[in-house]
């Protein structure tokens, strides 16, 4: 990994990373104030030969202090030196104990020898010392002059004495927190690390170049806008006057239209279906919003609902969900009798799902259909089909057989790999082609398949329906703006 792959990973689990570091931070200031304080007091003694009169015997003397110096820090952590600061402090510690807080040095080629003792108030450790060094400056004195004839040749003579201390030496609170901000910082490191590793969710998109060499054809912004409201209804924000999409989705669907348009500049896509991998990626919002852009470049667009088992197109327009593909498939009308043209884009028809029918995958893979897709596209028109998700049913990969190609929609950081990888294997088994993937619900910044719908619904038939042989002058439309009322769609399908 790179330093922009772990700035990148960082930045998506940036609140767990958060956690950990205040966590660290926290953990470590709690045991900090939770710890007693200690504190230290330095007190020193000067090692001495006594006078000398002549250089020589105060060269001798000192060698002789300095190498006997050395002993002398053995003899200050002795049991009898402990004991006599017990009896002179009147402790009632022991002395191994004792001897735990004190530390004794002797500076190199010196003959000073410095006490550090440690206690839990500053008072406590200033006696401390300077007792210390009462006591080894008595051990010296017995141990260099047993019989007490005031003879000995060296003698401790205390030069310094402690300090009372104005801070405590443990804990040190700012210390602390440093290591815990750092502790914290590489648990968080390695959270986000494992996290990515783990992580199966599509997210961006050179995951899916990475991962399956598919072009990204668009990302769509997570927005207010495309939220579904009034029940299921498809959010429209091409073509309208929408405040609610400070996220910029309708410039997404242009740029979409754009990227169309150049993927093959001599022969550009003219039936496009719009699918995914499971119910929820917002195909439908996808397949209408594109088909009001195209619409918008002064293109004749027709968008069919090709999900014969949710319908959500026509209604989504204001239109009428009465007649529509089903009726035309089995030739119980005419296309040009139920396409509804949209009075606000007069470019683009919309030819809703009809009834649901029992056999929608068969409908949907038929001679008919075929003729029908390639009649609206041979007369000019860009054919856009709402199809349902790739892996609860095998409706989009048949129609994708009869299409120029399809958009596959995803929702950033919900759909799995596995799920879109499934998905694009279901159009390679077709020999369809993919146009691209469309990341859906992408932050706004630089389950498997299972049941879907049911085979009976508004409208369905009781067995499986014949198929019609579609003409030729049955696709002319209807003029652009006018939409067919509810009564005209079932007199036309009665």
């Amino acid at each position: 990994m790179e330093l922009t792959d772990y700035l990148r990973v960082v930045r998506a689990y940036w609140r767990g990373v958060a956690l950990l570091v205040l966590l660290g931070i926290g953990a470590a200031a709690g045991l900090s104030l939770a710890t007693p304080k200690v504190y230290q007091a330095d007190a020193s003694g000067f090692v001495s030969a006594g006078s000398a009169t002549t250089t020589g015997e105060a060269s001798v003397g000192d060698s002789l202090a300095k190498s006997r110096a050395a002993s002398y820090v053995d003899l200050a952590t002795s049991r009898a030196t402990a004991q006599a600061v017990i009896d002179d402090l009147h402790l009632t510690a022991s002395p191994a104990a004792l001897i735990g807080q004190v530390s004794v040095t002797q500076p190199t080629d010196t003959v000073l020898i410095k006490i550090s003792a440690r206690a839990a108030s500053p008072l406590g450790a200033q006696h401390l010392a300077d007792a210390w060094v009462r006591a080894l400056s008595e051990q010296v004195r017995k141990v260099e002059d047993p019989a007490g004839t005031s003879l000995q040749a060296l003698r401790l003579e205390p030069v310094e004495s402690a300090s009372l201390p104005t801070a405590p030496i443990s804990p040190n609170l700012t210390r602390n927190v440093g290591m815990g901000f750092a502790a914290g910082l590489l648990l968080g490191l390695g959270y986000a690390v494992v996290r990515s590793q783990l992580d199966r969710k599509v997210r961006r998109a050179e995951d899916v170049q990475r991962m399956f060499g598919v072009t990204v054809a668009a990302t769509i912004p997570r927005s207010p806008a495309m939220v579904r409201k009034d029940g299921d209804l498809v959010p429209l924000v091409v073509g309208t006057e929408r405040r609610d999409d400070p996220a910029h989705a309708a410039e997404a669907f242009l740029k979409l239209r754009t990227n169309l348009q150049f993927m093959d500049i001599d022969d550009p896509p003219r039936i496009i279906v719009v699918t995914s991998p499971l119910p929820g990626d917002g195909k439908s919002s996808v397949a209408a919003n594109l088909a009001a852009a195209l619409s918008l470049s002064d293109r004749r667009v027709v968008l069919i609902d090709g999900d014969l088992r949710r319908p959500v197109v026509a209604e989504s327009f204001g239109l009428v969900e009465g007649a529509g593909l089903t009726d035309v498939l089995i030739g119980r009308v005419r296309f040009a009798d139920v396409a509804q043209g949209v009075g606000s884009l007069p470019n683009l028809t919309v030819l809703a799902a009809g009834g649901t029918p029992p056999n929608p995958s068969e409908l949907l893979g038929s001679k008919a259909m075929g003729r029908l897709l390639r009649g609206l596209a041979d007369r000019g028109y860009t054919v856009i089909v709402d199809a349902p998700p790739l892996l609860p049913v095998t409706d989009a990969a048949v129609l994708t057989a009869s299409a120029d190609g399809a958009l596959v929609v995803v929702t950033a950081g919900q759909t799995l790999d596995s799920q879109l990888g499934a998905a694009l294997g279901n159009l390679d088994a077709v020999q369809g082609r993919t146009l691209g993937v469309v990341l859906n619900r992408v932050a706004p910044r630089a389950t498997d398949s299972g049941h879907y719908g049911g085979y009976y619904g508004r409208g369905h038939a009781t067995a499986p329906v014949a198929l019609a042989a579609l003409e030729p002058d049955e696709l002319i439309l209807p003029t652009p703006g006018a939409a067919a009322t509810t009564d005209q769609l079932v007199a036309k399908s009665a």
